[in-house]
């Protein structure tokens, strides 16, 4: 499955849709302003509600949460000892652990289980848009669950380049 997510550099806000490889719309991103921690929904092309992001507020270092219907489905921090690349772990609540490993702010990085490749996300420019393509390579991977981590690990490390 091949999705293009087309993030706007100069709108106002963090709402972005991800379309599949026919332009349908699939995903919405919806960025929330005015909260205290940056908080997110992944919403349907209809607007239901997917999945819920936020950042732990009460956290060492940077956290994201991700939850589905309210409860907890994944945690996303950047691993301690990371020295040329940008890794990221996730962890979801039944103890697996994904890698997210690449140029995260280039939007060049890969999502994997166990060493096996489950998506990857890749940029191009295409005019005022910046548009990256996530493709998901396992058939019974959840698109839901690999976009919000996709999210995820490009807003810490948007966040973690701005506080340098």
């Amino acid at each position: 499955m091949r999705l293009l997510v087309r993030d706007r550099l100069l709108g106002i806000g963090d709402d972005y849709w991800i379309e599949d490889e026919h332009g349908r719309k699939v995903f919405l991103v919806d960025g929330k302003a005015m909260r205290l921690r940056d908080t997110f929904e992944l919403k349907d092309a209809q607007g239901r509600v997917l999945i819920d992001i936020h950042q732990r507020m009460l956290a060492l270092r940077d956290t994201m949460v991700i939850e589905r219907d309210g409860e907890g489905l994944a945690t996303i921090k950047r691993k301690r000892l990371s020295l040329l690349r940008n890794h990221y772990r996730v962890t979801l609540v039944d103890g697996t652990e994904l890698d997210v490993s690449g140029k995260i702010l280039d939007h060049e990085f890969a999502i994997a289980y166990d060493g096996e490749l489950l998506a990857v996300i890749s940029r191009r420019w295409l005019h005022l848009r910046d548009t990256y393509g996530v493709d998901i390579v396992r058939d019974d991977a959840d698109p839901a669950l690999l976009i919000a981590v996709a999210v995820c690990v490009i807003h810490l490390a948007q966040r973690e380049r701005e506080d340098d």
